[in-house]
């Protein structure tokens, strides 16, 4: 179980080389680390450090004095913190040998190594935000579009709890004059039940389905859209597929029936982030292999939030035709 009274740290930037490495270090002895690891280039550190100021100095080995990197580095005290609790970091190089040596003289100082998202689990136990806020923090570092990094903004700025704040109130009021009613029943005039749930449909019931409609509908741009191209044999699915792909990804032939599989791939669509998804013709078959293909396709396509129907439009609709657009009909 985790120990919120642990001084953590870890690396806080993408692993790899780059400009900059920072070394986060959070908890109740997060400044005596930063002291004991960080010279300043001015001299001592006055008791307590400046707060939210940038120093320009090195994290040194404390035994030895051996310099390891150039630093900026910065207290912050709780609670005006991401975390809540005092933090510290040290604003580095990027190359992974010298992010790891500050990590490891951090731990040599006592600090745990922070586990997954556990930054944010402070944050969120430290009351500085809510529980769809911290589940927005996941949303946005994971966001591959713009409009999945919009819409977890949103949430960040708790547009989720403004919405639910009337609910909460209304569910007060509910329970308030329930308890009442019970615990004072000659001073209380009686319950009218059908106002009671008139007010209950109108102040919570409606409002909550409007947001979990209003997140379903936003569920695939947070989640990806899995778009099913459909079709008979040999319409141009898969030419379609490797358009949209701008690679060569599916094989293309004249021969029909060429895809076997449920072939798919990622691509960036008008802002939502699609999971295409290449499958075998739609048509009755006797080949065992091409059957199987056919299975995997109709499997696919009763998962697919949007089934994209190709059509050769070279020749009249066929009876094949005419059998996908009735199965991809809802």
């Amino acid at each position: 179980m985790l120990d919120l009274q642990d001084t953590i740290a870890a690396i806080a930037t993408a692993a790899g080389p780059g400009g900059i490495g920072i070394v986060r270090v959070s908890g109740p002895q997060a400044w005596e680390v930063g002291r004991r690891l960080f010279r300043w280039r001015r001299g001592p550190l006055p008791d307590p450090p400046p707060v939210g100021r940038l120093l320009y100095g090195q994290v040194v080995t404390p035994e030895s004095g051996e310099v390891v990197d150039e630093v900026l580095c910065v207290f912050f005290r709780a609670p005006h913190t991401y975390s809540t609790q005092d933090t510290v970091e040290f604003q580095g190089h990027a190359g992974p040998a010298v992010t790891r040596r500050v990590l490891e003289l951090c731990l040599e100082a006592g600090c745990r190594l922070a586990g997954p998202g556990e930054f944010t689990l402070r944050a969120f136990l430290g009351g500085r935000i809510s529980l769809d806020q911290a589940e927005a923090v996941a949303q946005l570092v994971a966001a591959q579009s713009q409009v999945e990094a919009r819409l977890a903004l949103g949430a960040l700025a708790g547009g989720l709890a403004r919405r639910l704040a009337p609910v909460r109130a209304a569910l007060v009021r509910a329970a308030a004059a329930v308890e009442a009613a019970v615990d004072f029943p000659d001073e209380v005039e009686e319950i009218a039940g059908p106002e009671l749930a008139r007010m209950l449909e109108q102040e919570v019931i409606a409002p909550l389905e409007d947001i979990l409609q209003a997140r379903e509908r936003k569920r695939v741009f947070r989640e990806g859209g899995v778009v099913v191209l459909c079709g008979r044999p040999n319409v141009g699915k898969s030419s379609l597929f490797n358009a949209l792909l701008q690679e060569d990804r599916a094989i293309v032939t004249p021969r029909p029936g060429t895809t076997r599989d449920a072939i798919e791939e990622a691509a960036l669509i008008g802002g939502v982030v699609c999971r295409l998804v290449d499958t075998a013709g739609l048509a009755d078959t006797t080949d065992e292999v091409e059957a199987l293909g056919v299975q995997l396709a109709q499997e696919r396509l009763s998962r697919a939030d949007l089934a994209l129907v190709v059509l050769d439009r070279s020749q009249p609709l066929t009876p094949g035709d005419r059998q996908v657009l009735a199965a991809t009909s809802d």
